[in-house]
């Protein structure tokens, strides 16, 4: 069976592999470079430069543990060189997983010509199954000015030549937190500039709060419930013209940083050719990744759902599984969301609000993690806090703010998916100093057992 993937990135060549794990021959079609936005524009090289910043932030704090440092600072050039580094390391490495798998990459564009006919340059294909991984780009909203050359979006707040002075940040979703957080550390005045009433809508709103406290301690300007008018060029710098109950105001910046999401990829597609039934261009798929054109499958932001790398991959196994006769489905309950900022941010699950607006019975379990021995060490504060069912226990949400929580979620992820319990929880035996056996005691708490905490 020829398999036809449209699309290299986490989604697209996660899905190629599975295929070819199955026996299928595999084609991928990629029009830039393999590993798509998370690898070469967006997850890995913006954690690359996160790190940078971690690390700059631990050494202007060493003394307090007795380490002394003369002097830390920022070898920009340095920093993107490293990342740089560690992102063709990794498209190499997904150039040789092709290779190991045999499967066949194109460079191109994709245009369906029919229902199962597909054009790639001057060559047609006429695959069997077809996995569609068409991606996104970042979006731009319909604001005066932001043609300016000041003007930036993602791909170009990884890729300036020098730190600005100051930058001013349109969104306050994931992608202008993080680079608020990596560009405030290395010396940037950042201001974050957000329509909604607070940052991060899609995460516990409680955590956020915590969350927007220490960036603000940091130094960055968080203007929330606020309206960006118009942006113009005043003497070489951007003039950000802005809204809110205050009424109108200015924010100065070298640069704009234009991060309001992210949209839909499928404009080159041609999807009325081959019959696909979408939204505006967000492919509709069901719980098997399949399109309403029978054995073409749909996979990862362009169907307009999480946009995710880990979700994309996800949707990349089940797609591929059930093209090559393998039933699947996907389960959205164990996709967990993950902020990188200083300290982390991550939750899965329900949030405390979604709990409400469902009309569930739930209790809610918190610890602190100043009274964590390896968190108070690494000195960072935050919370887990979890969220479970009131009869049965059953874990509903987790989320944490606190060293490492990008990977600690997991457990929560886990918890979800096996329909674990508190008591489940609190029967598994976590390691002594970790920041990990906060989970366990967040689940006592939840009963009013908490060993570390007094007990509300």
């Amino acid at each position: 069976m020829h398999v036809l993937v449209i699309g290299g990135g986490p989604g697209g060549y996660v899905a190629a592999i599975r295929a070819a794990q199955l026996g299928a021959d595999v084609t991928l079609v990629e029009q830039d470079r393999l590993g798509g936005t998370c690898l070469n524009v967006g997850c890995i090289p913006t954690k690359a430069l996160l790190h940078s910043a971690e690390l700059l932030e631990e050494a202007r704090h060493a003394g307090d543990y007795g380490v002394v440092i003369p002097e830390a600072r920022v070898d920009f050039e340095k920093v993107m060189a490293k990342k740089n580094a560690v992102v063709k390391q990794l498209v190499a490495g997904v150039t040789g997983l092709m290779a190991a798998n045999r499967i066949k990459v194109m460079k191109g564009t994709a245009t369906f010509t029919g229902q199962k006919q597909v054009a790639v340059g001057g060559e047609t294909l006429t695959p069997d199954k077809i996995i569609i991984a068409a991606g996104s780009v970042p979006a731009r909203p319909p604001i005066p000015g932001l043609d300016l050359p000041q003007c930036i979006d993602s791909t170009g707040a990884l890729s300036l030549e020098a730190i600005p002075a100051s930058m001013a940040i349109i969104g306050g979703g994931v992608i202008g937190v993080e680079m608020a957080t990596a560009y405030a550390a290395f010396g940037t005045t950042v201001t974050i500039i957000e329509m909604l009433d607070e940052i991060l809508p899609m995460m516990d709103r409680e955590l956020t709060k915590t969350v927007r406290s220490g960036l603000e301690k940091k130094g960055v300007v968080i203007k929330t419930a606020t309206k960006v008018l118009s942006v113009e060029d005043r003497d070489g710098q951007a003039v950000v013209h802005i809204e809110n109950s205050a009424g109108p105001a200015e924010v100065t910046a070298d640069r704009v940083l234009v991060s309001v999401g992210r949209k839909i990829n499928t404009e080159s597609l041609d999807l009325h050719a081959a019959g696909i039934n979408h939204d505006r261009g967000r492919i509709l798929v069901n719980e098997r990744m399949e399109t309403t054109t029978p054995g073409i499958y749909a996979i990862g932001d362009c169907t307009g759902g999480a946009m995710l790398a880990h979700v994309a991959s996800a949707q990349g196994e089940v797609a591929a599984e059930n093209a090559l006769g393998h039933p699947a489905v996907y389960d959205s309950r164990t996709n967990p969301s993950c902020v990188y900022t200083n300290p982390e941010f991550a939750g899965v699950g329900l949030t405390e609000e979604k709990a409400k607006e469902q009309g569930l019975d739930y209790v809610v379990g918190r610890f602190p993690l100043m009274a964590n021995g390896k968190s108070l060490i690494m000195g960072g504060g935050g919370m887990v806090k979890i969220i479970a069912g009131t009869i049965d226990g059953e874990i509903l949400g987790f989320h944490m703010v606190g060293p490492r929580a990008t990977d600690l979620v997991t457990e929560g992820a886990l918890a979800i998916g096996v329909e674990a319990t508190l008591d489940e929880i609190i029967a598994t035996i976590h390691a002594h100093p970790t920041v990990g056996e906060a989970s366990r005691e967040a689940a006592l708490a939840a009963l009013h057992r908490a060993i570390h905490v007094p007990n509300r």
